[in-house]
């Protein structure tokens, strides 16, 4: 079986490959309490004006403008308080002459009042009050529709349902909502080296952290997940389990060479369910054989065996693939500069991506490497929230330089912004 030949392409183009198949899932509803982390496969409008009605923003008493003017220190207005009301209730009342309602924050302007006086502005005696300044029409009054009116866009095809989404969707009544189902994922973790979890060390063995580690990366974004295993090391059993996999769910990831000896299977395997590939070889390290494919409208990804090198794979080439698949329009990593505090020497010939530990304070974006960065390295993996992108081409860097950080935890900043 002849070795095939890689060409490494450079990162950025590796990513705009797998984010420019026309390959997405299908569109669904799912209950409004169910939707957080979907993508909204439809644009939501407002189904009503906000506010509803002219509200005032303050406590204070809703008055008619025209009865303030002439107002000044020397010239007070009297104005006589004719109702008092709450947000959620409305006056009956509707202000003559002089007349005010004292109003709640949120409350609607009774009738005949245009103008909102807080409470501050005011010098009360029973139940009336002066003022020493005229005020304008809809001063200090929030008007109907002016955040939203009916049929504006408030949220958009696309957008990934945060907690803000959540509340939008909650104002204007979706208890449905419309968005694109979750792509499942099939995972194969190969090699003949491979222990389960439970079983007992063996000389020359090692357990399968990758599998786990992939799931977990997998269930962040809520997707489903099933293990398979390839049960005999031989092309055909291995091209049966991808088949079998790639028949009940829409993306595949194998971590580790699907081989014997020299001989990787991998190839073999993608020809057999005539799958294109996209690219066998990335300008990066760690990662640089990662393989990705697509057959039938399905993802095919090929992970190194080295836990670091199937962490940035999964980051660089999967995320960005479930969220294209999805329809979301941001799919590509997150990229913030930090200062590096520790020199980072080792030349660049390709681009490098290094485990690493960000921290934010009012000062700015700071991070540092995670320890002992070889590809094989587990314990540092869990040590870090980003990954330091150091373009290739380069000597090394120095602590005190910028550089691209991409976040990998989302709660970064919720975790290391110090007030």
């Amino acid at each position: 079986m002849a070795v095939e030949k890689r060409n490494p392409i450079p990162v950025k183009e590796a990513i705009h490959r797998v984010v420019t198949q026309d390959i997405f899932t299908k569109h669904t509803t799912v209950n409004l309490e169910d939707s957080l982390g979907h993508i909204l496969s439809e644009d939501i409008v407002a189904t009503y004006d906000i506010p509803r009605f002219n509200k005032s923003p303050y406590d204070g008493f809703a008055i008619r403008s025209e009865d303030s003017a002439g107002a000044y220190s020397e010239n007070r207005k009297q104005f006589k308080v004719i109702d008092h009301i709450g947000a959620g209730s409305v006056s009956e009342k509707t202000l003559g002459q002089n007349e005010a309602v004292r109003i709640m924050t949120g409350a609607q302007l009774p009738e005949g009042a245009d103008a909102v006086v807080m409470f501050e502005q005011t010098v009360e005696d029973g139940d009336t009050f002066t003022i020493r300044k005229p005020f304008e029409a809809y001063e200090n009054v929030s008007l109907k529709g002016e955040e939203t009116t009916t049929g504006d866009v408030v949220l958009k095809k696309g957008q990934v349902i945060n907690p803000g989404a959540i509340a939008v969707l909650a104002t204007y009544g979706y208890t449905e909502v419309p968005v694109t189902q979750k792509p499942s994922v099939a995972i194969i973790a190969t090699g003949s080296e491979l222990l389960d979890v439970h079983e007992e060390l063996q000389p020359g063995k090692i357990r399968n952290s990758n599998g786990p580690m992939i799931q977990a990366l997998a269930e962040k974004f809520g997707l489903k997940v099933e293990n398979y295993k390839i049960q005999q090391d031989d092309l055909q059993s291995s091209i049966e389990v991808v088949k079998d996999a790639m028949a009940t769910h829409d993306i595949v990831i194998t971590t580790g060479g699907v081989s014997v000896g020299d001989f990787d299977y991998l190839p073999e395997i993608y020809k057999a369910v005539d799958a294109e590939v996209l690219f066998n070889k990335v300008g990066m390290r760690p990662g640089s054989v990662t393989t990705v494919a697509v057959a039938n409208g399905q993802y095919l990804f090929g992970l190194s065996g080295n836990p670091s090198a199937c962490f940035t794979g999964f980051e660089l080439f999967v995320k960005p693939a479930v969220q294209h698949m999805m329809g979301a329009t941001a799919y590509y990593p997150q990229v913030v500069k930090a200062t590096l505090m520790e020199d980072f020497s080792k030349a660049n010939p390709f681009t490098r991506f290094i485990r690493a530990h960000a921290s934010f304070s009012h000062s700015g974006a700071t991070v540092v490497p995670s320890g002992f960065n070889k590809s094989g390295a587990v314990v540092a993996i869990a040590h870090s929230n980003a990954m330091i992108m150091l373009p290739g081409g380069t000597r090394g860097f120095k602590a005190g330089h910028t550089v691209d950080v991409i976040l990998t935890e989302s709660n970064v900043f919720e975790e290391e912004m110090t007030l």
